[in-house]
């Protein structure tokens, strides 16, 4: 709901700060006064494009700040929260719109810079405009299909999961077919390539394996000379170790001679100790530094072959055994590919026909409900002087490619406003009025299915007065209940039944032309009124007949 709106340097505005209140809000004034300035004013904070021409002459720029209460606005909070725009509860909801003489622009909401796009797209939630050059809301076909549904609470959700159920089913459908369309274009490369590497049998690990191991047979046969002296070195009877030996026994005999012998027959025993240690490590080292020629071919034919394969088929050698594994699940799935794009196929027709028939089952619902929104319309039409005009809602097949979600039907509300003329869309009427007119018929017959919370009708009663002129006014009371509807009038039978009543006035100080709003006490309603209905001059049959409209009411 509008709750405030701030204007400074619009047009012939000055400073104005104004508030509204829920239920019919109505708007009044001599023509020139300046009514269109204030829907100007609203227009640039929904995100209408900003022209320089609407700045005071002399200001630098115009500042319009409007204020919302979004409480219980689920869209809105979703909005804000997609765009990182915070609004704290219970607060009202700030627009901002700068518009500099230079034609540049600046929006903001709760403080944040936004865009033009993003007023427009929560403009759209918030607030409804209807007047002579209306082109959204029910005058746009794009969504009276979603009006009908409302109205005649037709089950779409059914009908949206029908409609992810066989696009689903067809994408399975579609990529099983093309991925053994491609196996079967590759099958005798796929036939050769397994049976290479299945007869190949690459094992996990095998390549750092094979590589180690032949790297422990290079080193051994570079090192088997060295090896073979060392060993020559520690053994035979020439050997190191046979002279340790003998050494050890000759001062054995003779180690308890004298102190320094015993130690060093001791110091012998441990050299021997070492001695034996090292020939067992060199032993160990020789056996696993083992050369041998057959082997080591064997070894490097097999890490050739397996580094061959995996430039083959551009891998790491590491994964030459999963990508053995594909292959043969490959082959598996293209042996029983068949049988599973066979009842892919019957899937996806299943899932058509299940589509179908919640379609065509919505299809009746929404013909059903568009009689019932053609009678409560036309129900409304004679009350507001439109009884030789006739009111149709659409429902026709669409072509299967421009099928979905939200079924298989164009909706869109046509009218006839003469007696033998063709039905057109609504944006075909000629006369401003005429179009408020049939808006307010429909908007009356789809109360119930709600809107943007706040709702403008400018001039709706032009042209007309006294039964019809009630009649608008009736209706606009009763379309208030529970909201918001503020509506530009000369009508008085509309502006008695207002529950707020704001007054526009054009001023001027002989150089300057100012225009001014302020909201009415009853008194100042009785007046406003009584001149609505005499003109320039108010006069008492005026006074009295304005004290019956408001008394009716």
């Amino acid at each position: 709901m509008l709750l405030s709106l701030a204007i400074r340097d619009l047009v012939l505005i000055e400073a104005l700060d104004l508030d509204f209140h829920a239920g019919l809000g109505v708007l009044t004034g001599e023509t020139g006064a300046g009514k269109s300035i204030l829907l100007d004013a609203l227009g640039l904070a929904m995100g209408a494009r900003a022209d320089s021409g609407l700045v005071r002459q002399g200001a630098e720029r115009a500042l319009v700040i409007a204020g919302f209460d979004t409480a219980d606005h689920a869209g809105v909070a979703a909005l804000l929260q997609d765009n990182d725009i915070a609004q704290e509860p219970g607060e009202p909801l700030l627009i901002r719109r700068q518009v500099r003489a230079d034609g540049g622009s600046r929006a903001f909401v709760n403080d944040q810079p936004v865009s033009a796009a993003l007023l427009r797209d929560l403009g759209a939630m918030l607030v409804e405009i209807h007047g002579q050059h209306d082109d959204r809301g029910l005058i746009n076909p794009k969504g009276h299909r979603d009006l009908l549904d409302s109205f005649g609470r037709c089950d779409v959700a059914g009908v949206a999961a029908a409609w992810r159920e066989w696009q689903a089913a067809e994408r399975a459908f579609v990529a099983a077919s093309e991925a053994i369309e491609t196996a079967m274009r590759d099958r005798e490369l796929l036939e050769h390539n397994l049976e290479e590497l299945a007869a190949f049998g690459p094992q996990p690990g095998e390549e750092e394996e094979l590589a180690g191991e032949r790297a422990a047979m290079q080193k051994g046969e570079r090192l088997s000379g060295d090896l073979a002296e060392l060993f020559e070195t520690f053994e035979g009877s020439k050997g190191a170790l046979a002279q340790l030996r003998g050494a050890a026994r000759k001062l054995g005999r003779i180690a308890e001679e004298h102190p320094l012998l015993d130690q060093a027959m001791e110091a012998l025993d441990r050299a021997m100790i070492e001695a034996d240690d090292t020939e067992a490590k060199l032993r160990a080292a020789s056996e696993a530094l083992t050369y041998d020629a057959v082997r080591l071919d064997e070894l490097e034919r097999r890490l050739f072959d397996l580094r061959a394969l995996a430039r083959k088929h551009n891998v790491a050698g590491d994964l030459l055994p999963d990508l053995l594994k594909k292959m043969q699940a490959d082959w598996a799935a293209l042996e029983s590919g068949g049988a599973n794009v066979a009842e892919l196929d019957r899937a996806r027709h299943k899932a058509r026909e299940a589509y179908v028939a919640a379609a065509e089952a919505l299809s009746v619902a929404r013909t059903k409900a568009g009689a019932a929104l053609d009678a409560a319309v036309m129900a409304e039409l004679k009350p507001l002087k439109l009884d030789a005009a006739r009111f149709r809602t659409l429902v026709e097949p669409l072509d299967e490619a421009r099928w979905g979600a939200s079924g298989k039907d164009h909706v869109e509300f046509l009218i006839s406003t003469n007696p033998g003329s063709d039905f057109a869309p609504l944006m075909k009427i000629a006369s401003g009025g005429e179009l408020s007119r049939f808006i307010l018929a429909l908007k009356v017959a789809l109360a119930e299915q709600g809107g943007a919370a706040t709702m403008i009708f400018d001039e709706i009663d032009r042209g007309v007065g006294g039964a019809v002129a009630s009649a608008i006014g009736e209706r606009l009371a009763r379309l208030a209940r529970g909201t918001q509807l503020l509506v530009v009038t000369h009508s008085p039978q509309v502006a008695a039944r207002g529950s707020q009543h704001l007054l526009i006035a054009k001023t001027s100080d002989g150089t300057v032309a100012r225009t001014g709003v302020r909201t009415l006490d009853d008194a100042g309603r009785k007046e406003e009124i009584a001149r609505m209905l005499s003109g320039a001059e108010i006069t008492p049959e005026a006074r009295a007949q304005a004290d019956r409209l408001l008394e009716g009411v």
